[in-house]
């Protein structure tokens, strides 16, 4: 039997004016990822499913996003806001093409699931013409409230036009619908603005169907899964239920958090067996850890590969492109950015090690400084296996230091060293005797008294 296809449009046209913030409100991110490119992620994708994304006018940011996410996604512009069935219908190319199902879902509800979509489709190849998802409000208030006879969907009533009967239902709309894409168009073109903000509503659909003769229907969720988000206060709060989530998730897997809630996850982040989380750890985007790794607490790690057995922190930052091999060791304020370190190697504390590679077994010692940048341009530091490199001293690249060479401390290394050679920069010490007390001998002696 051939797979349904399914076309998915996400409505992104939103202003967002609430967010405060030039920032188009579907970019605005959660777990490291913008609420669209979550959307995305959770939607069908291939064996012939599609997508479009529907953005507003002057929303180049947001189909930019739209294609990194999503390089095969088709994006249309809604250029007047005339109610979400006419952002719906700025689709109308990709909708004419008949998919099997047509999936609807608005680009602000970040943590909807996969799962979701699926069950949405289920009764379409039953035969529904629609699908709406629904949840069960705590406060149903200002939100439509779905009526139901028996396991049929009647109608969906805004709260303002809700009588104080149907005003006590807690089922409410949640917006995300599916319904039949060989019928959609013709659905759809039959919704009419007779309202009193003379909008095109997707909610009409449902007694549109109902006089067409064709079932819809109600699926439920919980209301977390479907929070839509205006605010900075809502965005907050969508944070807080996806890093629940997420932690949640880490645990089942494994991983040791003493304090789960004090670390905080990206969408993205992987971990291997018997990980350990201290408390008070950030990971960005971009980081996987892998078995047996220590991430010691208040560490921020962003765009990095952790290697088996790994040590990092407490105190330590990785920063986009830093590779840790097995048996690394990355101590307190230390920072890492674009460089490999390999096995066993280890810089225990207050060092920056930028655009390098460190050697296997190489040790970093304390205040040690590649000096990559020129003002300029970058540049990269090469570290041979089981080098030393003394306390305080400061790499200036471009410049490679040889396999077990040593580099004593305090030393300004702006050559090359060869392998197994000491290399030391130092001015001669001049030792003055007595120097110190006759200068506060003098100081005190000029000093004036206090009025």
């Amino acid at each position: 039997m051939t797979a349904r296809t399914s076309l998915t449009v996400v409505l992104a046209a939103g202003e967002g004016t609430r967010m405060r913030s030039s920032l188009p409100k579907v970019l605005h991110q959660i777990a490291g990822r913008s609420m669209l490119a979550h959307v995305l992620a959770a939607t069908p994708h291939g064996g012939g499913n599609a997508v479009a994304v529907v953005v507003g006018p002057d929303h180049q940011k947001v189909i930019d996003e739209a294609k990194r996410v999503s390089p095969n996604a088709a994006t249309f512009v809604q250029s007047e806001r005339l109610g979400t069935a006419h952002a719906l219908l700025a689709a109308r190319q990709a909708i004419a093409k008949g998919a099997d199902d047509l999936l609807i879902v608005f680009g602000d509800t970040p943590l909807i699931d996969e799962s979701t979509f699926a069950r949405l489709r289920a009764p379409l190849k039953d035969g529904a013409a629609l699908t709406v998802l629904g949840f069960r409000a705590k406060d149903p208030t200002g939100y439509g409230r779905l009526l139901v006879q028996g396991n049929k969907l009647i109608a969906i009533r805004e709260h303002g036009d809700a009588s104080e009967a149907e005003r006590k239902i807690t089922l409410c709309n949640a917006g995300v619908m599916a319904m039949d894409g060989k019928s959609a168009l013709k659905i759809l073109d039959r919704i009419g603005n007779g309202n009193s903000k003379g909008e095109y509503y997707l909610t009409d659909a449902v007694s549109i169907v109902g006089e067409l003769g064709r079932p819809a229907v109600v699926i439920e969720t919980n209301e977390d899964e479907v929070r839509g988000i205006n605010t900075k206060s809502q965005l907050a709060e969508a944070e807080q239920v996806m890093q629940d989530k997420l932690r949640k998730a880490a645990l089942e897997a494994g991983v040791t958090m003493t304090a789960p809630e004090t670390v905080f996850l990206a969408a993205d982040t992987t971990f291997g067996r018997d990980v350990t989380i201290e408390p008070f750890v950030v990971f960005g985007p971009g980081v996987s850890v892998a078995d047996g790794a220590v991430i010691h607490s208040f560490s921020n790690i962003v765009g990095a590969k952790i290697g088996k057995n790994a040590s990092v922190g407490p105190y330590a930052r990785l920063r986009p492109g830093t590779v840790l091999g097995d048996d690394t060791r990355i101590g307190n304020f230390v920072e890492v950015k674009a460089a490999s370190i390999d096995k066993g190697a280890k810089a225990n504390h207050l060092a920056y090690i930028g655009d390098s590679h460190v050697g296997e077994s190489a040790n970093i010692g304390a205040g040690t400084i590649t000096c990559n940048y020129d003002g300029f341009d970058k540049h990269r530091t090469e570290i041979g296996a089981g080098a030393f490199i003394g306390t305080n001293s400061s790499l200036v690249a471009p410049v490679k230091i040889g396999k077990g060479a040593y580099i004593g401390s305090g030393s300004v290394v702006t050559r090359d060293v060869p392998d197994d050679a000491l290399m030391v920069e130092r001015s001669e010490a001049a030792v003055r005797p007595g120097w110190a007390k006759k200068f506060r001998d003098m100081k005190l002696l000029n000093r004036k008294p206090k009025a």
